[in-house]
């Protein structure tokens, strides 16, 4: 039997065993310092030796004939062949400079470098950077990891929409899904893990449901759903699963929630999942203050069940009601320092804040005078939100236009900006002069962020994994937000010079053949012009008997 965990040396015989034999690990690190040191200059040597090889031996290979065969041949040719040739040079260029900019916008980076930095670096000798070490340095200056993995979770999203109600409407008017497979399949392993946690105790329809989750094509599960109904009438997920993606309307969706209630029993998931539905189904048709009840009873009913952020949907809920005072009350409970953030908190903050002054709001005028106690405080929490999400401003200030949010949302990336600001848009509309404030100051929080960006202001370090999550998370058709925005890589750059380069050579020999002949002369001429003075120097310098004798050899 192979042991989990195998027992680790002590600190005392860690330090005998590295300190046993200091000299020879010494010079062994000075060695391969001094060979990697060296590696360069004696590929240089070799260059150099190269060249001088193919000077001396110039005459017995009769390379000054060649050269003199082929400058004729070059002679020959007519203006248009160079129009060809640099024609094809910016053709096939373009090429390249098309691929890598659809692979740059699909991936995030050059294709050209990519492999470069997978297959030749290792040809080459060099090292891979890892990516796990080195981004952080600790006070004694060694390599600390930076955390990835509680950064990069993936969360529910607690406002997300009805597939049968909502998502699969949009489908039917656009043709587009707007949810991804990724997205749907991180739900089907929620839902079976909510609604069939003990796998040992399964019923039939259990085990039929459990089947159902995890099928991909919609009516396959329907049709799951109502074997299970057929097995036990009284099958509370079979009406959750039937409420959520065959309910064509909310109404609908509302009556199989409350069939679901009836059969749910003392199923402490189930009832939770099913009230918050519920609830949100009310504030969708339109009885906003019954939903802030349902809520409210809620949260009260099951006060540790906080990681499912119902205090999100009860927000936004009250923010309809323009109740601000009970808003406030719910941020001081959860805007705390040992509770984890959200853009819903961060941005609520901020919106109560800047609608305090944000009707008499002059960028003119607080220029003048400056900002008084509360404006700054409002300032201080926009530029506090928008650290926490940068990329929320845009999709407020309709700078971005709004997809349909996603069931998982990742928290600091798109995904969430996306959700929060297609249910909390109409708020900041609704306060006035509140977008114009964020308009005016939201772009000040990027000089206030130090930068590298491996430091923070107010939150952590800003993840650097978000953008290949929200890929995964948010449609295809959308265009993702990435923070901090990429530089466009180097082999771009050097293919867009290339092609506009060799295409205007290309125009110019077509419309001036001759200038161009005389240009390129010249051009060749003053570019050889050095190595002829260095030839004629070494002549000078050897004895010419040393030349001839080299020769023999």
């Amino acid at each position: 039997m192979i042991p989990l965990f195998t027992a680790q040396p002590s600190g005392k015989n860690m330090e005998d065993a590295t300190s046993s034999n200091p000299q020879s690990i010494g010079f062994t690190e000075k060695l391969k310092s001094w060979l990697s040191w060296s590696w360069t200059y004696i590929c240089a040597v070799w260059f150099a030796m190269v060249l001088t090889m193919i000077y001396v031996l110039r005459s017995p290979l009769k390379l000054q004939d060649t050269l003199t065969s082929a400058s004729v041949f070059l002679n020959t040719l007519t203006p248009k062949f160079y129009v060809a040739l640099t024609g094809t040079s910016s053709l096939i260029s373009g090429l390249i400079l098309i691929f890598e900019w659809w692979y740059f916008r699909k991936y995030g980076t050059s294709f050209i470098e990519q492999v470069s930095v997978s297959h030749l670096r290792p040809l080459l000798g060099g090292v891979e950077s890892s990516t796990t070490t080195g981004l952080f340095s600790s006070v004694n200056g060694e390599a600390e990891p930076r955390p990835s993995v509680s950064e990069c979770k993936v969360w529910r999203n607690p406002l997300n929409l009805f597939r049968g109600a909502e998502y699969s409407r949009y489908t039917w008017v656009t043709g587009k899904e707007p949810l991804t497979y990724y997205d749907m399949n991180l739900s089907a392993q929620d839902h079976q893990t909510f609604f069939t946690g003990d796998t040992q105790q399964l019923k039939p329809e259990d085990t039929v449901m459990q089947k159902a989750w995890r099928e991909r094509n919609p009516q396959a599960r329907i049709r799951a759903a109502y074997q299970a109904i057929e097995m036990n009438h009284e099958c509370a997920a079979a009406y959750v699963l039937l409420a959520e993606e065959e309910a064509t309307t909310i109404t609908e969706a509302e009556r199989l929630f409350k069939q679901a209630l009836r059969s749910a029993g003392k199923d402490i998931n189930l009832l939770v999942y099913i009230k918050r539905r519920l609830a949100m189904c009310a504030r969708k048709l339109g009885r906003i203050k019954e939903a802030v009840k349902m809520m409210r009873d809620l949260m009260k009913e099951f006060p540790l069940l906080g990681m499912l952020n119902i205090h999100e949907n009860l927000l936004e809920a009250l923010l309809e009601l323009q109740a601000y005072a009970d808003v406030q009350a719910v941020l001081a409970k959860y805007d705390d320092i040992s509770l984890p953030k959200s853009a819903t908190i961060c941005y609520t903050s901020a919106l109560l804040k800047a609608r305090a002054v944000s009707e008499k709001f002059s960028p003119e005028a607080a220029s003048r005078r400056g900002l008084s106690t509360a404006e700054m405080n409002a300032v201080e929490a926009i530029h506090r939100a928008v650290e926490f999400n940068p990329h929320v401003p845009k999709y407020l200030l309709e700078m971005k236009s709004l997809i349909l949010p996603p069931e998982h949302i990742l928290k600091r990336g798109d995904s969430e900006a996306v959700a929060y600001a297609f249910f909390h848009l109409q708020h900041w509309k609704r306060a006035e002069g509140a977008l114009n404030l964020l308009h005016c100051t939201w772009e000040g929080t990027f000089r206030i962020i130090p930068y590298p960006l491996e430091k923070g202001h107010l939150f952590y370090p800003y993840p650097g994994c978000t953008e290949t999550a929200d890929r995964e998370l948010l449609p295809s058709f959308h265009e993702v937000s990435v923070y901090p925005k990429k530089e466009l890589p180097f082999f771009i750059l050097f293919t867009a010079g290339l092609c506009s380069f060799t295409a205007m050579l290309a125009m110019l020999t077509h419309q001036f053949p001759e200038l161009m002949g005389v240009f390129a002369k010249a051009f060749f001429s003053t570019l050889f012009a050095p190595l002829g003075f260095f030839a004629d120097k070494m002549e000078s310098f050897m004895p010419s008997s040393f030349w001839h004798q080299l020769t023999r050899i």
